[in-house]
C-alpha cells in the first residue's frame, strides 16, 4: 500500500502563506471528501468537541487523499492520543489547552520518535500498516505539523515560554474558552478577551512562528487575516449546514408566498 506523500502544508505555514480551513465535527468521510474537494487548505478534525473516534478520523484522512492537509485536534493531550492520532496518517496534531511550556514540551515529545521524543512505534496506517515503518521513522518527525491551542488567560501569560518549546510549529487561538477563562463568556469581542488575543498573535510575530484562529463566518476570518493571522480556521461542518438549512427555508417560503399572491 502507497499512503499519498504529505502535502506542503508544513512548508506553506512556515512561509506564513495564507491557509483556510474548516472544523469537522461529525464522523463523515463524505464531508471530509466535499471540503477538500472544495479547496480547503486543512481540515481541522475534531475529536474534543466532535463526535470522532479513532476510525472516523482515518476513514476522514483516506477520503482526503492527500488533497487537504489533516489535523487532528486530540481530547487529551496522552501520549497513547497522540501516537493514535497520528498512526492514522493525519498531517499533524492541535493540542488543547497547553497553558504552561511544561506541557507543550510533553505534548511535542510524545508527537515525534526518538531520538527528538518518545512516540511509541506502531504499525498502522501511516506505517503502511507495517511495510513502512523505517520511512516513518525518518521522515515522520520532519513532516507532522504540531500545533499549540492557546485558548486560555495562562496560556496568554506564558506564551513567551510556550514558543520556547522547539518543535511546535504554529499556535492557534480558541477565542470562546479564552473568553471564558477571562469572565466573559462568549463574548469574543470583549476588550479584554482583545487584549489576549493581541498578546498570543504578538508574541508569535515576535518569534516568527504562525498564529491561527477559530473564525465563524467569512468576515471574522478577513478581519482576521488583517490582523497577522495566518492559519485560519472559518466556520464548522454543523454550522455552514445550520446556515445553509435556514437560508433555504426562508427563500422557499418566500417565493412560495409570493406565487400565493
Amino acid at each position: 500500500m502507497t499512503i499519498p506523500p504529505a502535502p506542503a502544508f508544513k512548508n506553506r505555514l512556515k512561509k506564513g502563506d495564507l491557509l483556510t480551513g474548516i472544523l469537522l465535527s461529525l464522523p463523515s468521510p463524505e464531508i471530509a471528501e466535499t471540503c477538500a474537494s472544495a479547496g480547503f487548505d486543512w481540515l481541522f478534525l475534531d475529536m474534543e468537541h466532535g463526535l470522532l473516534g479513532f476510525p472516523d478520523v482515518q476513514r476522514m484522512v483516506q477520503a482526503v487523499s492527500g488533497r487537504s492537509a489533516c489535523l487532528v485536534r486530540v481530547a487529551v493531550n496522552d501520549p497513547a492520543w497522540i501516537a493514535k492520532a497520528l498512526d492514522t496518517g493525519a498531517d499533524g496534531l492541535i493540542f488543547p489547552h497547553l497553558n504552561q511550556a511544561a506541557e507543550a514540551r510533553a505534548a511535542v515529545k510524545a508527537a515525534r520518535y526518538a531520538p527528538q521524543g518518545s512516540r511509541s512505534i506502531g504499525l498502522g496506517r501511516a506505517q503502511g500498516y507495517g511495510a513502512r515503518v523505517a520511512q516513518a521513522l525518518n521522515e515522520a518527525n520532519d513532516k507532522i505539523v504540531l500545533v499549540a491551542q492557546a485558548e486560555h488567560i495562562e496560556a496568554a501569560e506564558n506564551i513567551s515560554d510556550i514558543l520556547s518549546v522547539e518543535g511546535l510549529d504554529a499556535v492557534f487561538v480558541g477565542p470562546f474558552d479564552l473568553s471564558a477563562s477571562l469572565g466573559v463568556p462568549g463574548r469574543t469581542d470583549a476588550p479584554l478577551v482583545r487584549g489576549a488575543i493581541a498578546r498570543i498573535r504578538e508574541a508569535c510575530a515576535g518569534r516568527g512562528l504562525p498564529s491561527g484562529i477559530f473564525s465563524p463566518d467569512a468576515a471574522a476570518a478577513r478581519a482576521a487575516a488583517a490582523e497577522g493571522f495566518t492559519l485560519l480556521c472559518v466556520s464548522t461542518d454543523t454550522l455552514l449546514l445550520d446556515h445553509a438549512a435556514w437560508n433555504l427555508l426562508r427563500e422557499v417560503r418566500a417565493e412560495a408566498r409570493s406565487a400565493d399572491r
